[in-house]
């Protein structure tokens, strides 16, 4: 039995972001930020019910995307699971993992299109994330109701060439960075 990669891969991961995100200026930040809202602007016509996510620490913060998506949920956990919720950032407040989220009381969807964190990604979609398996499940679940398409939001440095992949895994649609828009379908 080998042991599991992802740990150490997800300690190099964090390493790149956190080294690439402190070599940014806090202008530079924010517009990159922002080029990646209209590098994914295409991606958003039609969407009825988009799904966004808090951004915490070093991970590229989708707010300028969200002010282009108008109303839209985020994830709220559930023991194991997340839920989608439509809710505006006033009413976030800290939830299990100390990452903002919606209220009980705020209205479920049924996302068609899910922004997603992440640690590291391949261009054919495979993603590396926290650990916790909450996009995985999710992803899962929601596909098993019909479309949804998910998006790796990164930056460019969390492109890599390869990563392992479990058979629990979902995979990504899309990528987006503040540089390029990589359909993942088209590379497998």
């Amino acid at each position: 039995m080998t042991d599991d990669p992802k740990p150490a891969l997800r300690q190099i991961a964090r390493a790149a972001r956190r080294d690439y995100v402190a070599s940014l200026t806090t202008t530079s930040r924010e517009a990159a930020e922002r080029d990646l809202a209209k590098i994914i602007a295409p991606l958003l016509a039609g969407v009825r019910n988009p799904a966004s996510y808090a951004a915490v620490g070093d991970e590229i913060d989708p707010r300028w995307i969200e002010e282009r998506m108008g109303p839209h949920a985020f994830p709220r956990i559930n023991g194991r699971n997340i839920s989608f919720h439509r809710t505006s950032w006033a009413e976030m407040r800290p939830g299990p993992l100390n990452i903002p989220e919606p209220p009980p009381n705020s209205p479920e969807i049924t996302p068609d299109l899910l922004l997603v964190p992440l640690l590291a990604a391949t261009r054919t979609g495979i993603r590396l994330g926290q650990g916790g398996g909450y996009y995985d499940r999710a992803l899962a679940g929601l596909r098993s109701k019909g479309p949804v398409t998910a998006i790796g939001l990164a930056w460019d440095v969390q492109i890599v060439d390869a990563l392992p992949r479990d058979p629990w895994d979902q995979l990504l649609d899309h990528i987006a960075t503040p540089t390029r828009l990589v359909d993942c379908r088209t590379l497998r």
